[in-house]
């Protein structure tokens, strides 16, 4: 067990754990109206019974990674027909891009577990598009075999954000945002409104401001979200901080955790 979590919950061994604080320490498991509390394990289990429709013993040979991907506009027609085309489940990762993790090999450990409970026959795993951050998991999803998709704002091509080399497909959506809830109650941005449409469930690996909006308006819409806390890169948070004049960060949990704990639905006990 990694030495930053303390002792695990109901003395159960707590598999991969990702470092987190210590009021975080549950996994949540989250589907409609029900909240669960569970370790590392159950709740990596969870995610094969939630999305059972494409759960299945992933036996596929390894897929090259070819990048760069293929770019295509990201409207909702054109992405429909792409879903159509490849006949699949949509499994959608989200968390930190750019802030990075404070560990890397664990959230290597804690995706890996959850893609071997998935058939890459039937499911296509999705997340951003772009290489920093939670877009680890493309090249781990092609090593298993998996045909992969990146939904990302149309700013990432305007910032020329590399792209993962592991993404098959990428749609860049026209957004003046990076995603999530916009002003004013007036919904989700563009991009965070056609990740949660093209996914069929969703997993958080802690995770910003945009992930946040998505997995709570993913569990709205009745999707099945599995979260699991991660910190972000506490030195990357830190330099952010200086370069901003602001005071250095204590809590490195991530709004995904602390917005999720609000809405009543990760609170530790």
């Amino acid at each position: 067990m990694d030495k930053q979590l303390g002792q695990p919950h109901d003395s159960i061994a707590m598999a991969a754990a990702i470092p987190i604080p210590a009021r975080l320490l549950r996994r949540q498991c989250l589907h409609r109206s029900q909240t669960l509390f569970l370790p590392v394990s159950e709740a990596l289990a969870a995610v094969a019974l939630l999305a059972g429709s494409f759960i299945g013993p992933a036996a596929a040979a390894p897929l090259a990674c070819k990048g760069p991907a293929p770019i295509h506009p990201g409207d909702a027609a054109a992405i429909a027909r792409h879903l159509k085309a490849s006949g699949k489940k949509v499994l959608t990762f989200v968390g930190y891009s750019g802030a990075g993790y404070q560990d890397p090999d664990a959230l290597v450990r804690e995706v890996s577990r959850i893609l071997d409970r998935h058939a890459p026959a039937r499911t296509l795993i999705n997340s951003g598009g772009t290489a920093e951050g939670i877009g680890q998991i493309y090249a781990l999803a092609k090593g298993k075999g998996f045909e992969t998709m990146g939904i990302v704002s149309s700013l990432a091509r305007q910032e020329q954000v590399p792209l993962s080399p592991c993404v098959d497909t990428v749609f860049f959506v026209p957004d003046s945002t990076w995603g999530g809830e916009l002003p004013q109650g007036k919904g989700l941005s563009p991009t965070s409104s056609a990740i949660v449409r093209s996914s069929d469930a969703l997993v958080g690996l802690g995770g910003g401001e945009v992930a946040r909006d998505e997995l709570l308006a993913a569990r709205r819409a009745g999707k099945p979200v599995t979260f699991i806390p991660a910190d972000m890169n506490h030195e990357l948070a830190r330099e952010k901080a200086r370069r901003k004049g602001q005071p250095e960060p204590t809590e490195f949990g991530g709004a995904a955790a602390a917005g999720l704990a609000a809405a009543g639905l990760g609170a530790a006990q």
